[in-house]
């Protein structure tokens, strides 16, 4: 890490880039470990040691695809959890019924995104033995 100089930098430089510019510096800067843009620029003008994230794109992919689908069992049980709720609160057989599909339909979508889950698993599991 570069060593704690703020109080002594009281010069400043100013550099004009162009938008492809500034996005190749933006995107090395981003696959660095440095913390600030300055810092990543300093490190590379006085020829520091930089070092660079390495990211495994397929599990980003698969992390990616697992939160969303996360999110979406996360809403299908909020919504089972209000109707059970609501069936015990049902006096009347009409209303009960009703409640009663919801949570089939409910149920049969929470399957679905469990069986997505799964597939995503294997699917990432054998790219990887393939490797």
């Amino acid at each position: 890490m570069m060593e704690r100089e703020n109080s002594n930098r009281t010069r400043k430089i100013t550099v004009r880039l162009t938008l492809e510019e500034y996005a190749k510096i933006e995107s090395k800067f981003k696959a660095s470990t440095c913390r600030k843009l300055s810092d990543y620029i300093r490190r590379h003008l006085f020829e520091k040691p930089i070092t660079a994230k390495y990211r495994n794109q397929s599990l980003d992919d698969f992390i990616e695809e697992t939160v969303a689908l996360r999110n979406e069992l996360t809403a299908i049980g909020n919504n089972v959890n209000q109707v059970v709720k609501k069936m015990h609160t049902l006096q009347q057989i009409p209303e009960y019924k009703q409640w009663i599909l919801q949570y089939e339909f409910e149920k049969t979508i929470l399957y679905n995104k469990v069986n997505d889950i799964q597939n995503n698993i294997q699917k990432i599991t054998d790219k990887w033995l393939q490797s």
